[in-house]
């Protein structure tokens, strides 16, 4: 199995390298010890000082101090490659293991599990996979080394019954299959009707129902769907603590025009993901 590099890269950013070291030390280990056993994957995750430092082979998680709410999730670069956006601010550790799990789990954001629908006579639907977000809040995430990381779902929440002693979360936050958190969401396609649907726990109980003038970008359906949830799940995992105490460690050496090239092309897509409040009119 091919192995899956994840880099923690500051852009237009105040936080330390101390903070990046401290985080991405934190979900190495998740994605070692929690993740990977369950999910299938080998990944490691360490950090870069600068996009132009970054090895072409990685995938980035880049920690910005100004970005549109909306923008936060997994993207493509112009080849067709992924990366995370995250803002710095108290709950940013959650939502980098967040991100990371989720691209982990499906990089371009269309992976599709088909199972009967939460809605009564709704019949056969596809799930789209996003291993965070029914149990994304911060009352549901866990420490490691002293930081903030997001609980996740197992394939077992895709089980068309419940059974006693099955993991359907690995916090444990979840405990049948489909089932949302109070702070999460659950996202499906109804074939039947060609519409998309959510249930989301955003305030007194779960509600269902159909997305609202829902539109793709380049294919990637998670990135058009927590665009639609932005402000809700921000709240939701606003929990969270932050990492204190992070020193400024030293730089790393060199570069090539690669990832220099590699750097630019990022900020384009960045550019791009940044301007799409504009074309759709979100203020």
């Amino acid at each position: 199995m091919l192995p899956i590099h994840v880099a923690l890269v500051a852009e237009e950013s105040k936080i330390t390298t101390g903070e990046l070291v401290e985080v991405a030390a934190a979900l190495q280990k998740q994605v070692t010890r929690d993740f990977a056993p369950i999910w299938g994957v080998v990944c490691d995750v360490t950090t870069f000082p600068a996009l132009e430092k970054m090895p072409l082979d990685y995938w980035p998680i880049i920690v910005r101090d100004d970005i549109a709410i909306d923008a936060e999730g997994v993207h493509e670069d112009a080849q067709g490659q992924p990366f995370a956006l995250v803002k710095y601010d108290d709950s940013w550790p959650l939502m980098a293991s967040h991100e990371a799990l989720e691209m982990l789990a499906d990089p371009f954001g269309r992976r599709l599990v088909a199972g009967d629908s939460v809605v009564e006579n709704q019949g056969r639907v596809l799930y789209l996979v996003e291993v965070c977000d029914p149990c994304e809040a911060g009352s549901f995430a866990y420490s490691i080394n002293g930081v903030t990381v997001s609980d996740f779902y197992t394939p077992n929440f895709f089980d068309p019954v419940t059974a006693a002693g099955v993991r359907y979360s690995f916090n444990n936050s979840l405990t049948q299959p489909r089932q949302v958190a109070k702070g999460g969401y659950l996202t499906w396609f109804v074939p039947a009707t060609g519409q998309w649907w959510q249930r989301t726990w955003f305030g007194a109980g779960p509600i269902d129902g159909p997305i609202a003038k829902f539109e793709t970008r380049n294919g990637n359906l998670r990135t058009s769907i927590d665009r639609t949830t932005a402000k809700y799940r921000k709240r939701a995992m606003s929990t969270a603590r932050s990492i204190a105490g992070a020193r400024e460690t030293g730089g790393m050496g060199g570069e090539a025009p690669a990832f220099r090239k590699r750097a630019a092309a990022l900020r384009a897509a960045i550019r791009e993901v940044l301007g799409v409040r504009e074309i759709l009119g979100v203020r």
